[in-house]
């Protein structure tokens, strides 16, 4: 019994490593040395490029003239440094660009930082110009004061009217207009017509007033006369 425990306890006890068992470890040490070299690497290029950003950054604050800056095109990685040396010396950045390889980044002083109209054209590949900018701001302005004046006074109506009513009605006038037609009205006997013009009377108010006092007389006249031939 004492004999089987003790068996059992140095069979899994572990081996001595074989040739193969070496190798393996001696490869696995060299690839972790590997990896570390390479994360210092990375790690010394790092710190490099963010001096140098820094170096740039100090240069460009100092400058009394600039006050913007473009950079190359950069990888995530470099423009995520460059922001935050930008974010440490108290400036203004942003990344432009539409894909990654040509996205670059510009930075601006605080004083002079970008308005959304020249934002707008960095994101649109334009160059900044300030008096195209400056006009193109007055010719909407304007265009925006005319479309309100157009809304207070409704909109503007032509006097004159859309169509011609004599070719509208030619198939009830003709060709001639009605007030040209009136002109040329001539009298119809058949049916009594008689234009106003021949309906004046041009007698003077005397000659009506001793007709009508002659009408009246011979009126009288007449009854009399037919009075006693009564009788």
């Amino acid at each position: 019994m004492m004999a089987d425990l003790l068996g059992s306890i140095l069979s899994s006890m572990e081996k001595p490593p074989t040739v193969g068992d070496q190798e393996t470890r001696r490869k696995a040490r060299e690839q972790a040395a590997r990896l570390k070299k390479m994360q210092e690497e990375d790690k010394k290029q790092k710190a490099d490029f963010r001096k140098r950003m820094e170096k740039l950054i100090s240069d460009f604050i100092q400058s009394s003239t600039q006050k913007k800056k473009k950079f190359d095109p950069m990888n995530k990685l470099e423009r995520s440094i460059l922001h935050d040396v930008v974010e440490v010396a108290g400036l203004t950045s942003f990344s432009f660009g539409d894909d990654d390889n040509s996205r670059y980044v510009m930075i601006f002083k605080k004083e002079f930082a970008p308005s959304d109209e020249e934002l707008e054209a960095y994101r649109s590949g334009e160059e900044w110009d300030p008096q195209k900018a400056e006009e193109k701001r007055r010719s909407k302005e304007l265009a925006q004061q005319e479309a309100e004046e157009a809304a207070k006074h409704g909109p503007r109506q032509d006097p004159s009217p859309s169509t011609d009513y004599k070719q509208k009605y030619s198939h009830l006038i003709g060709t001639v207009a009605a007030k040209e037609g009136a002109h040329t009205l001539q009298a119809n006997k058949t049916y009594g017509c008689v234009p106003t013009a021949n309906k004046r009377d041009t007698r003077s108010i005397e000659e009506a007033m001793n007709e009508i006092r002659a009408k009246k007389k011979m009126k009288v006249s007449d009854e009399g006369t037919g009075g006693s031939s009564q009788q």
